[in-house]
């Protein structure tokens, strides 16, 4: 096992767009004793607030949404690419039916702050809730972006400070 090694979030020289849009990321919220993860692809990573933050976003029907609401805090995991298939299942099964950890193999760590990622990450980024939003379709300016919600869930915004970032060499 490969341990983490603590970076500086502005140390991190990855493509971002790339590390959300096409390797995934698990965001995860609870305790060690009670959790849930969830796949993603939406979100992002900068500067707000003069501090380093990570964004994402929750609709209220995922199981994940309740231990966000919950929590203090949560974190972004991202996978090399052989765990693909296990990032696969975590977005289309729900904590709510399946041990998302048994049926994957991942196996989850205790953060230092009470936080939850897994072992097999290979970036992990532990993020203490700032601010979030609910997004609402009267301020959709691209029409065509009501349409990826058919059932009128729209996502929450969570918007994060990254006070941690755990990398492998």
């Amino acid at each position: 096992m490969t341990e983490f090694t603590e970076l500086p979030p502005a140390k991190l020289s990855c493509n971002i767009f790339k590390l959300i849009d096409e390797d995934w990321m698990l965001i995860t919220a609870g305790s060690i004793e009670s959790w849930n993860t969830m796949t993603a692809s939406w979100g992002g990573l900068g500067t707000l607030w003069n501090m380093p933050v990570a964004f994402c976003f929750v609709r209220p029907t995922r199981h994940t949404y309740g231990f966000m609401e919950r929590a203090e805090r949560f974190t972004l995991s991202f996978f090399p690419e052989e765990f693909r298939q296990a990032l696969n299942y975590c977005g289309s099964k729900s904590g709510r039916d399946v041990d998302k950890a048994k049926e994957t193999g991942l196996r989850p760590v205790a953060g230092t702050r009470g936080t939850v990622h897994f072992e097999q990450a290979r970036l992990v980024l532990e993020c203490r809730k700032l601010y979030f939003q609910d997004l609402r379709p009267e301020n959709f300016l691209d029409p065509g972006i009501e349409k990826l919600y058919p059932e009128k869930d729209f996502h929450r915004m969570y918007i994060g400070e990254v006070d941690r970032c755990l990398v492998k060499p």
